[in-house]
């Protein structure tokens, strides 16, 4: 029977005896104090000396985390300054080398991870939709560790390295920036460390901390948008009204266009690193401020003629029935007396519209796209009363929005989902997010080049994840009515 045993655990690979990344996490858990003890921290701070490896160059250091998705830091060494911060609803970056600006694109949802991450570490994986994943061992220092994967559903990737022997974290990689942990104390009955070695733009540089504190008030401002400018800003309530104005005319504008919509569906494999599942191109214009596609391509290959022509007759279908919802509306706005209200749902929603829910802060100049724009930070208004379904689901988003002043049109728009959103047939829970990002075209208008979108819906009891990319293209102008354009019958 033992020669059947030995037998069989030679046979038997060395990984599956491997600890899962689940229980590397619950033992590092143990080892910094419990798990309890580490989700009571609900703010933390750190106050010490920062030294540049290359020349000795000292200056101070800083940090701080509160309100779970909330964090900042900053450093200066031999004159130059670095900071930034998140603050629930966008993140800044400045430095001594290029300003003040705020994060856009990969590096903002790659810092929006990582505050999360800073206030909750790997606990809220699951609320978050985390995939957990083994990066099997390395070595570092001499040091055996054990590494686990954290994927976001948004993409980020952190990768944690645990001392085998301690079950101490050692070292985090987060979006290719490097953080060395060394020197733990025990502080408000959680394993603390006040030793810090980083690799920050090509530099090491080493971090010892003084001052730590748990579960302190952290004022609100240290992770806000820093204000600098001493230009006016313009009344918020009138540049909405600005923005709504323009929109209409936006829309005016658009039915004179026609472009094309490349739809990628994205899914995590089972690492969590999101790979293209599928595509689809679709040929759009508006009609009356009605939308209308025609599919073109799928999985980047032309539809077959047939389907084409299938395409083209469903799209006159689109048109009818627009002239149908038009004419039933203009005869309840009749009989109401509602002529000139605004536009009701199934129409194309303005972002001024969504935003007159919100509460519009942190206003800011800065320059994007190579243009002036004007920056707002917004959160739910709770005295708004939203009267439709678009309404009711911006109500709950909190973001940023990026206006063009010259045009006073947007040219960005990141968002949030707060709160989940729906009934019991169907929800979008928290966390749902979308970035939109415009360019303008032709000189007259702003228009969509590019929507990232990532939302996690119940039907039932069923959880459905959503994760698009979708790019905007091939924008021509055109002067023909709609129900008379085929595929390729667009001038430019």
């Amino acid at each position: 029977m033992k020669l059947r045993l030995l037998f069989f655990l030679l046979l038997v690979p060395a990984a599956a005896f491997a600890q899962s990344p689940s229980k590397i996490l619950s033992a590092a858990n143990k080892t910094l104090g419990g798990e309890k003890a580490l989700k009571a921290v609900t703010s933390w701070q750190q106050i010490g000396k920062i030294t540049r490896v290359s020349d000795g160059l000292t200056g101070k250091y800083s940090a701080f985390a509160a309100g779970g998705k909330m964090y900042s830091e900053a450093y200066d060494v031999g004159g130059f300054e670095f900071s930034r911060g998140y603050n629930g609803k966008s993140g800044w970056l400045r430095d001594s080398k290029d300003g003040l600006r705020t994060i856009t694109g990969d590096a903002a949802r790659d810092f929006q991870a990582e505050a999360s991450y800073r206030n909750a570490r790997w606990n809220s994986t699951k609320a978050e939709k985390i995939k957990i994943s083994s990066g099997g061992t390395a070595n570092i220092d001499g040091k055996t560790t054990n590494v686990v994967i954290l994927n976001t559903a948004k993409g980020t990737k952190l990768q944690l390295f645990f001392d085998k022997a301690t079950n101490f974290l050692i070292r985090e990689v987060i979006a290719g920036k490097t953080m060395d942990y060394s020197d733990y104390r025990v502080l408000g009955g959680v394993q603390t460390p006040f030793s810090i070695k980083t690799t920050l733009e090509g530099e090491i540089f080493d971090i010892i901390l003084d001052d730590v504190k748990l579960n302190q008030p952290i004022a609100k401002g240290l992770f806000d948008f820093p204000q600098v400018s001493n230009e006016p800003l313009p009344d918020i309530t009138a540049l909405l009204n600005e923005i709504r104005v323009n929109a209409d005319k936006v829309n005016d504008i658009l039915e004179n266009y026609s472009y094309t919509e490349l739809r990628i569906d994205r899914e995590p494999d089972k690492a969590g690193n999101l790979i293209e599942k599928s595509s689809e191109k679709r040929l759009l214009t508006f009609y009356k401020g009605y939308r209308i596609n025609r599919q073109m391509e799928k999985n980047g290959k032309p539809l077959s003629p047939s389907d084409q022509e299938n395409e083209d007759k469903d799209a006159q279908k689109q048109v009818a029935e627009i002239e149908k919802k038009v004419a039933a509306k203009e005869k309840r706005e009749i009989a109401s007396g509602a002529v000139g209200q605004p536009k009701g749902e199934g129409q194309r929603i303005t972002i001024a519209d969504a935003l007159k829910g919100s509460l519009l802060i942190n206003p800011r100049r800065e320059r994007f796209k190579d243009r002036d724009v004007i920056v707002f930070d917004y959160e739910p208004n709770p005295a708004f009363k939203p009267q439709t379904r678009n309404e009711k689901l911006f109500a709950l988003c909190t973001g940023a929005v990026w206006v063009d002043t010259a045009t006073k049109q947007v040219v960005r728009l990141e968002a949030v989902l707060s709160k989940s959103a729906g009934n019991f047939l169907a929800k979008a829970k928290s966390g749902a997010a979308f970035t939109i990002d415009n360019e303008l075209v032709n000189n007259e208008i702003w228009l969509p080049s590019q929507a990232d979108i990532n939302l996690q819906i119940k039907i039932l009891f069923a959880g459905i994840n959503i994760n698009n990319l979708i790019k905007y293209g091939d924008y021509r102008r055109f002067e023909t009515d709609v129900k008379e354009v085929k595929v390729g019958d667009e001038k430019p």
